[in-house]
Parts: C-alpha cells; sequence; structure tokens
C-alpha cells in the first residue's frame, strides 16, 4: 500500500453490491451503471390511496395527472411477496399525486421527508424508474441533513471504476494519478486496493506534502522550477527517497543543482518522451506540446547527462499518449468525427508502441537499471498495458468518470462524483434557479468543458446564460416537480478540479453518508 498506514480513511464498511459487481474485479466490475429495460423492475404490490392533487400554484393541473418524482430507493429483502426480487436489488418507487405513502399520513405531493421502507396490506403501485433516478433518490436522502452546494462521492461507482483500470491494465500496476483525485483519503483507499501502486503528482509541492503523509512512491508528472521545494527535497532523505522528478532538459538539472541549499542527497530523476503524431513530415503535430525529447538518441543523450552528473540517478521513462487516453472516440451525434478519431488514434498507437520500444532500449543500454516505464491514461489503459516496453500505467480520470470521460469504445465508467446546487427560485413553468453552478473546467474553452445537469433527468441550460458564477436558470419539464431547496446533481467535465470547489466530498455507500473527508482545498491546499 502506498498510504499513511493503517486502514484508509474513508473506506467504510464493505460496499453493498449485487450481479456482476459481486465479484469486485474483471471487466465487468467497472462497467457502465446504464442498464437495459431489461434490467429495470416493475414492482406491483398493494395497497391504494386517493387523496387531492395537490400542487404549487399555477400548473397545478396539468400536474395533477402525472407521477411526481421519486423520492425513494429501497433493498427488497428476499422472497419479497410484492416483487419477488432479489437480495440487494435496487427498487424505485413513484407514487401517483395524492397517493398517501404507506406508513405515513402525508400526501405524496410536496413531501420532502424520508419515508420509511414500504409496509402494510393495502393495494398500491410503484413504477420503475431508472437506474440513474434511484441513484438520485440515493443521493438525494443520503444528503437528506445537508444544505447544499455540496459535493459527493459514490464509493459503488469509485470501487467499480478502480476495479475496471485494474482489469484492463491486465496486470500491471495502475499509478494514480493525484491530480484527478485531490483527496487524500480516496488516493488512500485506491492505493489500498490490489493492482494500484504509487502516485503520480502534479506539483513538487505536492509531491513533498504527500511524502510527509506516508506515500512512498511519488512520480512529479511535470518539470519544477520551485527552487524552495528543490533544497527541501535535497535535504532530506526521505523525502528523496520517495519522490521522482520529471525531467526532459539538461538545463532543468542545473536548475536543481542551483538550488541544494547545501543539500546532497540523491535525487530521482525521470525522463519524459514526447508521444505526439507527426504527419506530413512533420508538418502536422497531433498531441499536447509536451517534452521536446522524441528519438531514440535524444533520450539516451539526456540519459547520459544525468549519469555524468553527480547527485542524480535515472530510474524511469514516461511518456503520456494525450490524444489517445483523454479524447473520446465516440461521440454522440457525431459518428464522422468520431471515426476520424478512431483511425487518427490507430495509427498514434502504432507509431507509438514502436517508437516508445526503441526509446526504452536506447536508455536501458545507458541506464540498465532504469526501475519503471509508465505511460497511457484512462482512455487507453488496455492498449499502453499490451506493449511489452510499458511496466506501469498511468490512471486517475477513470475513478471519479466526469463528462468528458463519457464517449470511448474502449470502456464505459460509472460517474462517481458528483456536486450538488439548491434550487432558489422558480422564475416560470418548466425553469429553476439554482445557486451558483458555473464551475468550468480547464482546456480549450467549449461547451464541452461545462458541468453537465445529470439528475433529475431532462435538465438543460438556458443558451443565453449558461452555468453562472452565482446562479444558474435550468430549463426542462423536470423543473416543474422541483421545489425551493431541492438539489440538482451535476457532473463536472474533469475529475479533480471539482475538489478546488468544495472542501470536502460526502462518501455515499447506499442511501446514506459513510465518512466525509477534506479534499486539498479542504487541507488547507491549492497547488495551483
Amino acid at each position: 500500500m502506498r498510504g499513511s498506514g493503517g486502514r484508509p480513511l474513508g473506506s467504510g464498511r464493505p460496499v453493498r453490491r449485487s450481479g456482476a459487481l459481486a465479484s469486485g474485479s474483471g471487466p465487468a466490475a467497472g462497467r457502465s451503471g446504464k442498464r437495459s429495460a431489461g434490467d429495470r423492475l416493475s414492482v406491483l404490490g398493494a395497497g391504494g390511496g386517493a387523496g387531492g392533487a395537490g400542487g404549487r400554484g399555477g400548473t397545478g393541473a396539468r400536474r395533477a395527472s402525472v407521477l411526481i418524482r421519486p423520492l425513494v430507493r429501497v433493498l427488497v429483502p428476499p422472497a419479497d411477496p410484492r416483487t419477488g426480487g432479489p437480495v440487494g436489488q435496487r427498487v424505485a418507487l413513484t407514487l401517483r399525486a395524492g397517493d398517501r405513502r404507506p406508513g405515513t399520513d402525508a400526501v405524496a405531493r410536496g413531501i420532502r421527508p424520508d419515508p420509511p421502507l414500504p409496509s402494510g396490506t393495502g393495494v398500491w403501485q410503484a413504477a420503475a424508474m431508472t437506474a440513474r433516478a434511484a441513484d438520485r433518490t440515493c443521493y438525494d436522502r443520503a444528503t437528506a441533513h445537508l444544505d447544499a452546494p455540496l459535493a459527493v462521492v459514490d464509493l459503488e461507482a469509485f470501487d467499480a471504476n478502480a476495479d475496471d483500470l485494474v482489469s484492463r491494465a491486465a496486470g500491471k500496476p495502475v499509478r494514480v494519478a493525484s491530480k484527478s483525485v485531490r483527496c487524500r483519503a480516496l488516493l488512500e483507499r485506491v492505493l489500498a486496493r490490489p493492482g494500484f501502486a504509487g502516485v503520480m503528482s502534479f506539483t513538487l509541492a505536492e509531491s513533498l506534502w504527500l511524502a510527509r503523509s506516508g506515500f512512498d512512491d511519488v512520480l512529479l508528472a511535470y518539470p519544477s522550477a520551485d527552487r524552495a521545494a528543490f533544497a527541501e527535497l535535497a535535504g532530506d532523505p526521505k523525502l528523496a527517497g520517495a519522490v521522482t522528478v520529471m525531467v526532459d532538459d539538461p538545463h532543468q538539472l542545473e536548475l536543481i543543482d542551483a538550488s541544494r541549499a547545501g543539500g546532497r542527497e540523491e535525487i530521482r530523476v525521470c525522463l519524459e518522451l514526447d508521444t505526439s503524431l507527426r504527419l506530413l513530415g512533420g508538418r502536422v503535430r497531433i498531441g499536447a506540446l509536451r517534452s521536446p525529447l522524441r528519438s531514440p538518441a535524444q533520450l539516451a543523450e539526456l540519459a547520459r547527462s544525468v549519469a555524468r552528473r553527480p547527485g542524480f540517478r535515472l530510474v524511469g521513462l514516461m511518456a503520456y499518449e494525450g490524444h489517445v487516453a483523454g479524447v473520446g472516440d465516440a461521440v454522440a451525434g457525431r459518428p464522422l468525427r468520431s471515426r476520424a478519431v478512431r483511425l487518427m488514434q490507430a495509427a498514434a498507437r502504432g507509431e507509438l508502441a514502436a517508437r516508445r520500444g526503441e526509446v526504452v532500449r536506447a536508455v536501458r543500454a545507458v541506464a540498465p537499471e532504469l526501475e519503471f516505464v509508465n505511460g497511457g491514461g484512462t482512455g487507453s489503459v488496455q492498449h499502453t498495458a499490451a506493449e511489452a516496453a510499458v511496466t506501469e500505467i498511468a490512471a486517475g480520470s477513470g475513478l471519479y468518470v466526469p463528462r468528458l470521460f463519457d464517449h470511448y469504445t474502449s470502456f464505459t465508467g460509472r460517474p462517481a462524483a458528483l456536486f450538488a446546487q439548491p434550487v432558489v427560485r422558480r422564475p416560470g413553468v418548466g425553469v429553476v434557479t439554482v445557486l451558483g453552478g458555473g464551475y468550468p473546467a480547464s482546456g480549450a474553452a467549449g461547451r464541452d468543458r461545462l458541468p453537465v445537469p445529470y439528475l433529475p433527468e431532462g435538465l438543460r441550460y438556458d443558451r443565453q446564460e449558461g452555468p453562472g458564477e452565482v446562479q444558474t436558470p435550468l430549463l426542462g419539464s423536470p423543473a416543474d416537480d422541483l421545489l425551493i431547496g431541492d438539489k440538482v446533481w451535476f457532473r463536472h467535465a474533469k475529475a479533480g478540479e471539482l475538489c478546488e470547489r468544495f472542501d470536502a466530498l460526502h462518501l455515499i455507500e447506499g442511501d446514506r453518508i459513510t465518512a466525509t473527508v477534506p479534499t486539498y482545498r479542504g487541507e488547507g491546499l491549492t497547488f495551483l
């Protein structure tokens, strides 16, 4: 385990699983939360009630004949006479307007207290709902005592996604990217699972903090110019033994040496390879502008520079193929673009696999005791793992599965990290306004960088306003069933950036919170 020792904070009780998730491993374990119509339950039971339609004025007559939004998700016991459903099968209940909930005296419309489990023998009907709506009921019940804005992580989905990453890595260890998690407790949780080893950090200051917190294998994924942090690293044997820094230029070695301030500890070094695809004689470049090192000769020359320089030891190579791992190849409604992306990625994988193998051989000729060759990302785990030259895989976004990771043919994850904003206004029919919500992701500006309204299903942004800094109007028929104070659940476009907006994550199992853990921000840390 790469943790601080003991049981990981936030591990909670064993996650309730059923069906394919029961094994906790294998490809099915991390597959989508989407369910086919055959997986949904139709529940017929007893009890009935009639009563007034209720309503909130204005559109009450139209609402009186429709099903109100679901408020309950339950676990049906074995041989339940109402459903015959198996243990652990989620059953969602929807009552007609005016129906009375079993065991209560309250009319269904507008009720917000947590209802009891269904009981009694009267005749009443419950309609099946989608898995997403059932999740919403769980999240609402789990956080009923908390005011939004707030953020949650569904531990069942988080663990299933972790299983999927391990399954796709096919026996090679997965190094978890901390920038996609930004929560120490969840880093500890995932590193306690078989198949994960080590952290990939994003700043040197973060790397040192993680090492002091008990993480003993930290690879800094980006070069640094933090002189004060390099002085700490060079002066502390524990930190120097746990942290590996990234280098792609000999001038970076000079900066480190100039920052030592008397520290003589040996600095562990990793070299980064440029993975971009070059076409038309180099006139077209596809891929991130990262390392200037592209050829085996260039990497071998820098490896020799490290070997000649006292106080440094070359221990690893890294190559992140962001144009394969981080670009979806199955975008809904864009079949031609998706096909073009798949063709590009197939070409990029073939070219990189051959070149990466040559680079590794060239560097090992200089540094035969190379400890690791890191590659990949959430969207390319199985492809990168298939390369003989690669010894470990990097991934992080695949744990939370933000919206930008919905469009891949290689895997289908389960959304695990969400945030909720409260309804504060009802401007008109089919419209509600929530507090805040304007949390765009980094990268080239575009609609795909915006968070997406997720629960209840069917809400959308107003095109003229979009998500706002202090308020966000949402349109759609589900708005008519939302009351002031209700929560609307969103998914962020990226993974860890959500944690820069919230001090804590509420960890949910089933329909209850089992732990509340601080994010980096909640620990008073903002590394970028």
